[in-house]
C-alpha cells in the first residue's frame, strides 16, 4: 500500500537487475490496476533520464512500454521508501502457469452470512458463539516436505467481509479453529464451553483477515465470527491447502428428542373445532354461492382458533396469511375456495396443528427458532441452513419465534413451492427451466 495513496493496492510484478552504462541497477515492475496513475520519479515512464543509460536491446528484454497504462518501473530504494506493506499471494490452480514446477495451492471457497439472532453469535465470550457458521475442516494428507518431521498439514484461512465499502460498515472479524467433535461435525454450546481454540486470528476491522497454520492430520472446525453479537454481514471464506484436504459447511446434528406425531395422538382436537362444527363455521362465513374468499377465511379461522387451547394466537393471523392460504389451495385460479378445496386445506391445518403443539415444548403457543427445523421435518419438509436463515428473516416475529398462524402460513408456502417445482421437474433432475411468463405466474400468485 502506497503512503501517498492510502487504501489503494498495487501489483508487484517483477524484480530484476537492469544493465546500464553505469553498471547494474535493481528495479521493480509495478502495476496500478486503476490504470490511470503512475510513478513520476526516477525510472518512470514520463521521459525519465535514467532510461537513457539503458540500451534499446536491454529495454526490449524487459518489455518496457512507454505509455500511460498503469504499469511502471521504479528502483528498489524508491519502492522501499514509498510502500509500507507487501502481501504475498499464494497461487491456486486457476492462477498458476502451465508447466510450472511447483504444485499450486488448492482453494475451496464458501460464501456465508451473519444474521442477527440466527447466525451472528459474536465472539467466544458472548455466550452465543456456537450460533456462528461452522465449517468442518478435514486434514488427511501431510505436506510433501522432507524437513517436515512432525507430519503436519499446512493451510491458509482467509476471511473477507463482503460489500464493506458499499455498506460503509467495517466489522471486526476473526477466525477460530477448534478440534472437531468425535461424532458430530457441528460444535454445540456444551462443546465450546470446554474446548479451547487451537489457532485463532485476532479480530480486525480490515476487509480481510488471514490465518496461516499447520496442524496434524485430523478433523477440525473453522468458526468465522464478528467481535460483537448480532452484527449483520456477509463473508467469503477461502481455505487454501498444499494437498487435497477439504472444508465443508458443518451440519447441525438432528435433535435427539424429536417427537413423532402418531395416528393415535391428535393434539389438534383440543385446539380446533370438530368436523361438524367446522362445517357449520364454513356455512356461516362463506358467501351466498358457497365460496370462501380470503376475508371469509380470516373470520372463520379467527373464530375457530378462539374456541380452543390456542386462543389468543388469532391476533397473529392476518388477511395476507389468508390470501396466500386461499390462492395456494385454489385449483381454479379464481381466488376463492369451494367446500372440497376448503376440506383439503382443513385436513392440512389439523395435521400441522398436531405438529405445532407437539414441538411447542414450553407451551407458549409459539415455536422457538430452534424448534422450527425439526417441526418442518415432522411435516415431511427437509431444509438446509440457508433456507432456515431465510425462514428466520421472513417468517418469525421480532423475538425470533413463529406464531401458530405463521407456522401454518410457512408450511403452506413451502409445500406449494415444492409441489410447483416437482411439477416442472418431471424427470427428477433437480433443475427446472421456466419461461419469463411462467416465472411471473409462479411468483406473483402465491
Amino acid at each position: 500500500m502506497s503512503k501517498s495513496s492510502v487504501s489503494h493496492l498495487f501489483f508487484f510484478f517483477l524484480l530484476c537487475q537492469v544493465k546500464t552504462t553505469n553498471g547494474y541497477v535493481d528495479l521493480v515492475r509495478i502495476l496500478n490496476p486503476w490504470g490511470n496513475t503512475e510513478w513520476t520519479g526516477p525510472w518512470s515512464d514520463s521521459r525519465s533520464p535514467e532510461w537513457g543509460t539503458v540500451s534499446s536491446e536491454e529495454q526490449r528484454r524487459l518489455g518496457r512500454v512507454q505509455q500511460e497504462d498503469g504499469e511502471f518501473w521504479m528502483s528498489v530504494s524508491d519502492f522501499q521508501l514509498n510502500f509500507d506493506l507487501m502481501e504475498v499471494c499464494h497461487l491456486t490452480e486457476g492462477l498458476s502457469e502451465l508447466g510450472a514446477g511447483e504444485e499450486p495451492w488448492r482453494c475451496v471457497t464458501h460464501h456465508g452470512t451473519w444474521v442477527p439472532s440466527i447466525t451472528a453469535g459474536g465472539s467466544p465470550v458472548s455466550g452465543w458463539f456456537w450460533q456462528n457458521p461452522q465449517f468442518l475442516f478435514v486434514l488427511s494428507e501431510v505436506d510433501q516436505n522432507p524437513t517436515n518431521s512432525q507430519k503436519t498439514c499446512s493451510f491458509i484461512l482467509a476471511l473477507m467481509q463482503k460489500y464493506q465499502r458499499r455498506r460503509g460498515v467495517h466489522l471486526n472479524i476473526g477466525l477460530h479453529v477448534y478440534p472437531a467433535h468425535p461424532q458430530n461435525t457441528h460444535l454445540s454450546p456444551d462443546d465450546l464451553r470446554v474446548l479451547h481454540p487451537l489457532l485463532y486470528q485476532q479480530y480486525s476491522s480490515r476487509r480481510e483477515v488471514v490465518l496461516r497454520g499447520s496442524l496434524a492430520p485430523g478433523r477440525y472446525v473453522i468458526i468465522p465470527s464478528t467481535s460483537e453479537l448480532n452484527q449483520q454481514g456477509e463473508f467469503l471464506l477461502r481455505v487454501l491447502t498444499e494437498r487435497g484436504n477439504k472444508a465443508t459447511p458443518a451440519q447441525k446434528p438432528a435433535p435427539q428428542d424429536v417427537f413423532s406425531v402418531t395416528e393415535t395422538s391428535f393434539p389438534h382436537q383440543a385446539a380446533l373445532p370438530s368436523p361438524n362444527s367446522i362445517r357449520n363455521l364454513y356455512k356461516k362465513h362463506c358467501n351466498k354461492k358457497g365460496f370462501c374468499k380470503p376475508l371469509h377465511l380470516y373470520h372463520l379461522l379467527t373464530e375457530a382458533i378462539q374456541q380452543g387451547v390456542l386462543a389468543g394466537s388469532e391476533k397473529f393471523l392476518s388477511l395476507e396469511h389468508c390470501k396466500s392460504l386461499v390462492v395456494l389451495m385454489d385449483s381454479q385460479g379464481i381466488a376463492q375456495l369451494n367446500w372440497p378445496e376448503f376440506q383439503t386445506l382443513w385436513d392440512k391445518i389439523r395435521r400441522w396443528t398436531d405438529i405445532f403443539l407437539v414441538f411447542d415444548k414450553n407451551k407458549t403457543y409459539r415455536l422457538e427458532y430452534q424448534e422450527v427445523c425439526p417441526a418442518l421435518e415432522a411435516a415431511g419438509i427437509k431444509v438446509d441452513e440457508l433456507v432456515m436463515q431465510l425462514v428466520g428473516l421472513r417468517y418469525t416475529e421480532p423475538d425470533m419465534t413463529i406464531s401458530y398462524p405463521g407456522f401454518l402460513y410457512l408450511l403452506m408456502k413451502l409445500e406449494r413451492m415444492i409441489h410447483k417445482f416437482q411439477a416442472y421437474d418431471m424427470v427428477g433432475l433437480g433443475t427446472v427451466t421456466v419461461s419469463y411468463k411462467q416465472w411471473l405466474q409462479m411468483t406473483m400468485y402465491n
